[in-house]
């Protein structure tokens, strides 16, 4: 089962100018080959899929922390795309003012047609996620050398979407990606390693690209951010730490198991667009909540 909290792993600085292309361009990292979607379903499904877990435990784990993680990150993804296309349309309740012209010129117009001018499980040219990239072998070598390359094919598309796009919301976004990416390439590399014997992490970095170069990853490195694997949960998964442990390749840093997660921060409130019909409940009276709070003793 997951916990779920409202809330978001960064803050996301709401955009200046909203990008229907910049949106299109994101939606790479989220519901493309590599993207957040396939992270997640490839580690959810290898972790119910595992066989041998006494014996094996500690790999398990890894594999459940980090299928943990990418909850949150299909989540800040979304909310990218979504401050992204805030705005790009004429709000208002007349149709016949052509309120959705924009979208005409916009690379995706699924996210005009589609859906409330929101995230999609789609890709950047608008092909929509497949279980076709979920990969659960059911031979924990061969799983954990895929969720290696998996990662690396992950790193270096974030990397590419960064040099498309300047906007800060989407900076923001994948210098905090690069880095808690970075560290799970480091930990399927390191459970390679433990498996396996064979250095992997002498391959490192892949890309050929330190966080170095991409400022918006400084603040969320001084953290410690690509030292720190989160468990997701306060009592289980806690024989993580038995593959990650001892120093960071790149930095010599010691990494640390955190049992739990981040704190997070709220998520941004999207506005209503009544040209899309979203949400499309404009006779609900929020006096009706706050009297039935009152009854119930909810504090809104």
């Amino acid at each position: 089962m997951i916990l779920k909290m409202d809330r978001l792993p960064i803050e996301l600085p709401t955009p200046k100018n909203p990008s229907p292309n910049s949106a299109a361009a994101v939606q790479e990292l989220l519901g493309g080959k590599f993207g957040e979607m396939s992270t997640l379903m490839n580690y959810t499904y290898q972790s119910f899929n595992f066989r041998g877990r006494k014996k094996l435990r500690p790999f398990y784990d890894l594999i459940c922390s980090i299928a943990g993680e990418e909850y949150g990150h299909i989540e800040v993804v979304s909310y990218t795309v979504n401050l992204l296309l805030t705005g790009v349309s004429k709000r208002g309740f007349d149709p016949t003012t052509t309120p959705l012209a924009n979208g005409v010129d916009a690379r995706n117009t699924h996210h005009f047609i589609a859906s409330g001018q929101s995230a999609l499980a789609m890709d950047s040219m608008g092909h929509f996620w497949s279980g076709d990239n979920v990969f659960s072998s059911g031979n924990l070598k061969l799983d954990l050398l895929h969720n290696f390359f998996l990662e690396c094919g992950a790193r270096a598309n974030k990397m590419r979407v960064y040099e498309m796009v300047d906007d800060p919301t989407a900076r923001e976004m994948v210098g905090y990606l690069l880095v808690r990416g970075g560290l799970h390439v480091v930990a399927y590399a390191k459970a390679l390693e433990k498996l396996t014997g064979v250095a992997v992490t002498k391959l490192l970095p892949i890309p050929d690209l330190s966080n170095d170069a991409f400022p918006e990853t400084k603040k969320f490195m001084a953290n410690k951010e690509h030292l720190k694997l989160y468990t997701f949960s306060q009592e289980d998964y806690r024989q993580a730490g038995l593959i990650w442990n001892g120093p960071h390749p790149e930095d010599g840093q010691e990494v640390e198991v955190v049992f739990g997660h981040p704190e997070g921060f709220p998520a941004p409130d999207l506005d209503e667009e009544p040209q899309l019909n979203a949400p499309g409940a404009d006779d609900i009276d929020p006096e009706m909540f706050a009297d039935i709070a009152k009854k119930l003793g909810i504090k809104l």
